[in-house]
This record gives structure tokens, sequence and C-alpha cells, in this order.
């Protein structure tokens, strides 16, 4: 197999310091370089069949939220034929204007409160702020749409987690998180070969998501400086549960003070002391799993993962010790026309498409609730016994 798998989207760094300071701005400049994990990003599709569509129907679609990361455009929904943009929201109208634009919509309201009390629309993206994904789709949720959300389902709170879980469980609709890594070359590969029982049981997986902040990164009521490492950990355990499934049932974890000023408790609203926490974790396989999340570590960065299991193992797109590789599809199918790959690995369009297939499809997205909920909230564990350093502390378990 011809490996098109970019290290570039991984490993090309935000510029150290000043660099970041001018991501901090509004739309990225030619000569200024795109927040990490946006770069242009080659990816490993297969060019040999096109898109099939499972059906002919638009979904009429909401999307909320426009801030620095300019994620409401991000995942090609606008562009998706099965979509149909109703309406977009942003707190801020500059921000608000420039969204439906993007999604080539006329259509908008001020907030996410009201555009949900739209009876044409039948889904809804929230790229809010991390603290408000929870109650924003709890929310959405009860107005009778399906929702998806950007990373993380819930931000520090166990108890945003437990009535996010109720919420989707009783309401009979569709919740998917879009987690990057669950479409990066790798994992995608790492998931076909495990479903094709090529790895056997897992017996230790490592994730690693290391975002340098020299200087604070622009954030809706600045809930990005400082934030708790763990309380943001995706992108590290999707290394494992994007992969198998599964889930984390115990962590210890340790943190480590940073020197940067605004990475210090006495800086932030979280009174958070660590810019890096790593955590082990015991598996629902029982397995072992080393998870990082650093944001104080200069050089190389990026979403990255390896994974051992008893029949064979695999760091990027190199294997070892699988057997019949060969009847394994590790190619990610064609997107719709129109949809790119996007950024985060050439995650971004394989997300919004799977979102928009599971609700034509009438099943589960893969990033469910309970998928969404175990990456999330076993960060949250972590960051607690990093707190009590490194005590061993038992993790909620979701199923759905």
């Amino acid at each position: 197999m011809k490996n098109t798998f970019s290290r570039r989207s991984f490993f090309k760094t935000a510029a150290l310091g000043a660099g970041l300071a001018a991501l901090a701005g509004k739309a990225t400049a030619a000569d200024e370089k795109p927040i990490q994990g946006f770069e242009d990003t080659k990816t490993n599709t297969d060019a040999t069949k096109a898109w099939t569509p499972v059906s002919d129907r638009k979904i009429r679609m909401g999307i909320v939220g426009y801030g620095v990361c300019k994620f409401g455009a991000a995942f090609g929904l606008q562009n998706h034929p099965n979509v149909e943009v109703v309406a977009v929201s942003d707190l801020i109208p500059d921000r608000c204007k420039a969204l439906a634009e993007a999604c080539h919509c006329e259509k908008t309201y001020p907030s996410l409160e009201e555009l949900i009390k739209d009876t044409k629309i039948e889904a809804v993206f929230v790229a809010t702020d991390a603290p408000s994904h929870a109650r924003h789709c709890i929310d959405v949720l009860k107005h009778g749409k399906h929702v998806a959300s950007a990373v993380p389902a819930a931000f520090g709170s166990l108890e945003d987690a437990d009535r996010l879980y109720e919420t989707v469980k009783t309401s009979g609709l569709n919740y998917m998180m879009f987690e990057t890594t669950c479409f990066h070359d790798d994992c995608y590969a790492m998931r076909q070969i495990y479903n094709g029982d090529g790895f056997g049981k897992m017996i230790y997986t490592e994730g690693e998501y290391y975002h340098y902040f020299g200087e604070p990164l622009d954030s809706y009521n600045g809930w990005r400086i400082g934030l708790p490492p763990q309380w943001y950990p995706t992108h590290s355990n999707g290394y494992y549960t994007c992969v198998t499934g599964g889930s984390f049932t115990e962590v210890t974890c340790f943190g480590m003070p940073s020197i940067i000023p605004h990475l210090q408790p006495a800086n932030n609203v979280y009174k958070n002391p660590f810019g890096s926490e790593i955590a082990l974790f015991r598996t629902s396989e029982g397995g072992m799993a080393r998870m990082a999340v650093c944001w104080d570590t200069p050089g190389n960065g990026g979403e990255m993962g390896r994974v051992r299991g008893q029949k064979g193992s695999m760091v990027k797109m190199s294997f070892d010790g699988i057997s019949d590789i060969s009847k394994i599809n590790l190619v990610k199918p064609a997107l719709p026309p129109n949809v790119d790959a996007g950024g985060h690995g050439g995650s971004h369009g394989y997300l919004g498409n799977e979102f928009v297939t599971s609700i034509l499809q009438e099943r589960k997205p893969l990033v469910n609730i309970a998928w969404a909920l175990n990456m999330t909230v076993s960060g949250i564990i972590a960051h607690q016994s990093a707190l009590k350093d490194g005590e061993r502390m038992k993790i909620p378990q979701y199923a759905f």
C-alpha cells in the first residue's frame, strides 16, 4: 500500500511563542501560520472508487460557533450534498456574518438559544466554547434535534457529563463528538486492523496530544488560558477508544508545574498548576494505556499514537507481526464531491460525513455518546488524580 500519510500535519508546530500570539487574530493571512492541526493535509483516501450516496434527502442543519478556530465551517457540512444549512449563529455579529458567508446561508440568529427554536432545523453542529458544549448539546436535544459537537463532550464536570448522557439516552436522537483522531490515517487503519482481529486484545496503547501554548491562544471568555491538560484529553485518548471502542477503568496521573506564566495557578481561573499531565490507565480489555496532554513542551507537536496487541503492533503506518493484513482495507473511503478531508490529519470531512450518514441511515454515529464520554470523563478523573499526586482512581463507565 502506498503510504500517503503526512507527518507534516503532526510535527509542523505553530511557531514557538511569538507565532502563537499572531494566531490570536481573526482570519489567517497568507504570511501567517495556521493554528496547529489546520495545516494543509494529505490523506490516504481511496481514489479508485467514487462516493456513493445512501439517500437523496437533505438534512436541514443549523451551525453554531465561528470563533478563533472557525470550526463551524471546518467540517464540510455546508458542502455536503445531503445537507442544507438553514441557519447559523454566533454571539459576535461579525463572526455570525462571516459564518453565514462561509456556509452559503442567509438566515442568522443571535444565539444558539434562538436558533434551536427554528422548527425547520432538524440537526445542529455545536462549535461553541468548550465549557458550553454539554449545556448547548442538551438544549439542542431537548428541542428535538440531532446534535454534533466539537471536543470535549463535557468540560471538567462529571455532573454535566451525566446530564448529557441521560439526555441522549432518553431523546432517541443522534449525538456525535467530532474527535479528530478517529479519522487520522493511522488511527483509521488501526481500527480496521483491530476490527479484523489483526491485533487481538490490546496490551498497551500510547496517545499524545502536544500543543505548545507559549502565549495564550484567543478564546471566548479566555477559557483556554491555563485549562487543565487532561480536561482536553480526547486527542490522545482517541488512540485507544477510537481504535477499540473500549474505555478506561482506572487511572493514576501525574502533572508537572509549568514555567510559562499563564499556565501557573495564580494566573488562570482554574487554579491549575500543571502545564503537562501524563496518565496511566487500565483499559476495559485489561491492558494498559499511557496518555499524555502537554501545553508547555516546545518542539514537535500534534496528535499521535501507537498500539501493541497480542497479535501485532502499529506505529504510524508501520505494521509488525500482523498476519493477513492484505485482506484488510486500510484506505479511507471516498468523500462526497466538494467535501475536503481537511485538517487534523485529514479528519474534518470524514467526521462531518459520518454525522450526516448516521442520521440518514438511522444508526448510532461512530463517535457516539459512550465513546465521547469515555474519552472525556477519563481525563476529568485523571486531573483529579494528578491533583492528589497520582492517587489511583476509578473512572465512571458509559455504554450505549
